[in-house]
């Protein structure tokens, strides 16, 4: 009787030991759940669920509709959600080093081997306070996609003249400095009715996600060659970073690595099955040639840079990383 009363003591113990260890990071997401991107970290926090059991779990407490999409940098800084995956450049202001991503022609796995993300995990760390867990779904880029046909130059370059453009903190560089751009600033959630409503008739986006947006409905035209790299990435609360055990923190960086490659060739496929569903609905291809296409193309990344290197400069730390950064990130 003892050795049953015993046992049990231990079993309830042990029990109880095992649930009081599993830790829990709570999170949110920048866009709607709808959106591929969002589909992908959701994705990430399944296989970290299932990999951490009795160790670390995500607790995901929705998205935008939770915490604005641009308070969630701070919310996570603050401490008020652990965790947050959000394009870099929606904190921008913190950390014009994210350009680097923005302009990168690297995908993830190719940038965690040389070093680039563990030099952009020691920045963050340095100016914001959290830990960059990893660059998901890299490898896709941006185009811009129009109402009406664009019109090109005698020299086949694109004029903007007279378009109603959706900018953000993405691209804004790249549409006002050097295609002379009037860009009207709108967050995601708020692209559709302006586009109903004609408030815009042009946009960034990037290769992926128009379906799901539905911003099809309204776009007809998308200009080539596509340019950037999509920069979202997931950072966690420093401090709860630290808090957490070493054999958490070794499953959430193994799991994160290991979804940066795997999501980088999920979404590329998805891509080309996007292609052709908005090819077969009609969507048009004007592509830019010759000279003009690689104008455009440096220009996006040579504004975006520049960008880049003025706001590193005007911080405490300076711009002595602005070299390295684009060696890491950049395949010339």
């Amino acid at each position: 009787m003892k050795h049953t009363l015993f046992g049990g003591i231990f079993a309830a113990t042990a029990l109880a030991s095992s649930v009081y260890a599993q830790e829990t990071i709570t999170a949110v997401h920048a866009f709607p759940e709808s959106l591929i991107y969002t589909q992908s970290f959701l994705e990430f926090v399944e296989k970290l669920n299932v990999a951490g059991e009795g160790v670390i779990q995500i607790e995901v407490r929705g998205g935008p509709e939770a915490i604005g999409m641009f308070q969630q940098p701070d919310a996570v800084r603050s401490g008020v959600v652990d965790m947050v995956y959000t394009p870099g450049s929606f904190y921008a202001g913190a950390l014009p080093e994210k350009d680097a991503l923005v302009t990168s022609n690297r995908v993830a796995s190719e940038v965690r081997e040389n070093g680039g993300i563990a030099l952009i995990d020691e920045i963050h760390q340095e100016k914001m306070g959290v830990k960059y867990l990893g660059w998901f779904d890299s490898g896709v880029c941006y185009n811009l996609w129009t109402r009406e046909a664009p019109t090109l130059d005698a020299g086949g370059n694109l004029d903007v003249s007279g378009l109603k453009l959706r900018g953000n903190a993405v691209y804004n560089a790249f549409f006002t400095d050097y295609l002379g751009a009037q860009v009207i600033d709108l967050p995601t959630t708020e692209v559709y009715s302006a586009l109903e409503r004609g408030v815009v008739d042009a946009t960034g986006w990037t290769q992926i996600g128009l379906i799901d947006l539905k911003w099809n409905e309204f776009l007809n035209y998308r200009i080539e060659p596509c340019f950037f790299s999509t920069d979202l990435g997931v950072i966690v609360n420093l401090e709860k970073w630290n808090s957490l055990s070493d054999e958490a923190r070794t499953i959430l960086q193994d799991v994160a690595i290991a979804h940066e490659a795997e999501s980088a060739a999920k979404l590329g496929a998805l891509r080309d099955s996007d292609f052709a569903a908005l090819d077969a609905a009609g969507m048009q291809v004007v592509t830019l040639e010759g000279e003009a296409a690689e104008a455009y193309l440096a220009a996006a990344v040579s504004s975006t840079w520049d960008r880049m290197k003025t706001l590193m400069a005007e911080s405490p730390q300076g711009a002595d990383n602005f070299d390295r950064l684009i060696e890491l990130f950049y395949a010339n």
